[in-house]
């Protein structure tokens, strides 16, 4: 990537394009705030303290005036970006927007070009490459889980655990790295065992944090659920349960639901893209097939199951026909409660017991072949909205799970994940090196490794970090 030239002050409108009650064009760089004053009536902002606003209007070469506006000052390093900065508040016309972006084009400024701005805080050491990141989440995100991961990650969060175990590591490495300069007097300044109790201690930590990386991606783009079963189940009821709000077509007619339909709803703040799903079943036309390999490719992408089932009118055996075609996590939700109140859940967990009513049955009688429990199966009546507050509470609980805390630091981003994944095997090799007694520069050089990995979340990448805490703590040749 080249990177833009950091002294050019840059200009470009922060708020979305289109028509609104106000709108707000950044500038920032070195002549951010004299090249305002070009444009400004009103008082010198250069003489104004940071971070006040001030009421004036702006006036083109020819001294029309363009538009009473509110601009707002940043001296630097106090800015977003850590240079001078100018905010100028205008009526939300995209005719006065541009116009204004054009008057700053024509006193020197240029355009910004996408992320610029965080860009520039992040080299002038305003955010790192993760709070960066945190920036873009924040502003997309859509859930109030979403919302808060982002926060306390542009927070420092994330950013604070990676810079502990850094730290813990360079200390180690040093050590290390001091070993190899004194190796003919055969002195070792590392303890071993510490180290290894160290390197497990991390791993532990890049572990846990590698498992929330499922889930925070699910609360970043949103989770994936699919509603299956087979037509007539009543998954276009269901769907519009969940939602309170008619929004899939409901008919006696097996086969309404031909193409996959998605909405979004917000559990505790979680966000569920539900995807009611044409029935499987054999086709009885070509669009039908099509809906039907969509609802197998959707089942095969999501993060949840939902098998719906009519409790009037299919045995246990085609129950479990079903289910062994799809892929945990699911629930089984039983339908159609008001037409067979007398319906017992315990009956789908023991399908070959004795006492299971006749019409579930069959020859041969079924069986569990997916290992179903309690836990997993919620008896409903979508049609008269009969226990949907207890589905909502189970998908909350199997996209959430029990083990991970939202208050806790969780990965969302791929990138993250990729370079834990790598810092975790490095760290691994670090173990192996020290089980088998190898010398200590090929230690080094997987700890090494391992400090990269963890330096690309942050953009922390170099040997500085090594040198400085060697000749920091120690007086060599002194």
């Amino acid at each position: 990537m080249t990177l833009p030239n950091l002294t050019d002050t840059i200009v470009a409108l922060a708020t979305p394009p289109g028509t609104g009650a106000i709108a707000v064009i950044r500038l920032a760089g070195p002549d951010a705030i004299a090249l305002t004053d070009r444009i400004f009536r009103g008082k010198i902002l250069a003489n104004q303290h940071s971070h006040t606003a001030h009421f004036g209007r702006l006036e083109d070469t020819q001294g029309r005036v363009v538009d009473e506006v509110l601009a707002t000052v940043f001296h630097a390093p106090r800015s977003y970006t850590g240079d001078d900065a100018v905010e100028i508040s205008c009526h939300g016309s995209p005719y006065i927007q541009q116009a204004i972006i054009e008057l700053c084009l024509s006193q020197g400024a240029r355009m910004a070009q996408p992320g610029e701005f965080t860009l520039r805080a992040f080299l002038n050491g305003k955010l790192d490459l993760s709070q960066a990141e945190a920036v873009a989440d924040l502003v997309a995100s859509q859930s109030e889980a979403a919302h808060a991961v982002a926060l306390r990650q542009l927070r420092g969060g994330f950013k604070n655990e990676i810079a502990r175990l850094r730290a813990e590591l360079i200390h180690f490495a040093s050590l290390v790295e001091l070993e190899l300069d004194f190796s003919e007097e055969d002195v070792e300044f590392a303890d071993r065992t510490e180290l290894k109790l160290l390197v497990e201690k991390i791993r532990a930590y890049t572990q846990s944090l590698l498992h929330t990386f499922q889930l925070g991606n699910a609360l970043k783009t949103g989770v994936a659920t699919v509603i299956a079963g087979r037509p007539n189940a009543g998954k276009s009821t269901l769907l519009n349960a969940l939602l309170n709000e008619e929004r899939a077509i409901v008919s006696e007619i097996a086969g309404t639901t031909r193409d996959t339909i998605e909405e979004v709803l917000n559990i505790n703040g979680v966000q569920f893209r539900l995807i009611d799903t044409a029935g499987i079943r054999e086709a009885q036309d070509q669009i039908e097939a099509i809906g039907v390999q969509r609802t197998m490719e959707k089942i095969e992408q999501a993060a949840i199951v939902v098998y719906l089932w009519d409790v009037t009118a299919m045995t246990l055996a085609e129950v479990y026909a079903d289910l062994e075609r799809l892929k945990p996590p699911l629930l089984v939700v039983c339908n159609k409660l008001d037409k067979n109140p007398y319906f017992k859940t315990e009956w789908l967990l023991e399908p070959d017991a004795p006492e299971v009513h006749p019409y579930l049955q069959s020859d041969p009688p079924a069986q569990n072949t997916v290992g179903l429990t309690a836990a997993q199966v919620i008896p409903i009546s979508a049609k008269n909205e009969q226990n949907i507050g207890f589905l909502k509470e189970k998908l909350f609980e199997l996209a959430i799970g029990s083990g991970i805390n939202l208050e806790g630091t969780i990965v969302t981003n791929a990138r993250h994940f990729a370079a834990l994944k790598s810092a975790d095997e490095a760290l691994a090799d670090v173990l192996a090196g020290l089980d088998s007694g190898i010398t200590g520069d090929f230690i080094a050089l997987d700890i090494r490794r391992a400090l990269n990995f963890l330096g690309e979340i942050t953009g922390e990448i170099g040997v500085e970090d090594l040198l400085g805490n060697i000749f920091g703590k120690f007086c060599i040749g002194k």
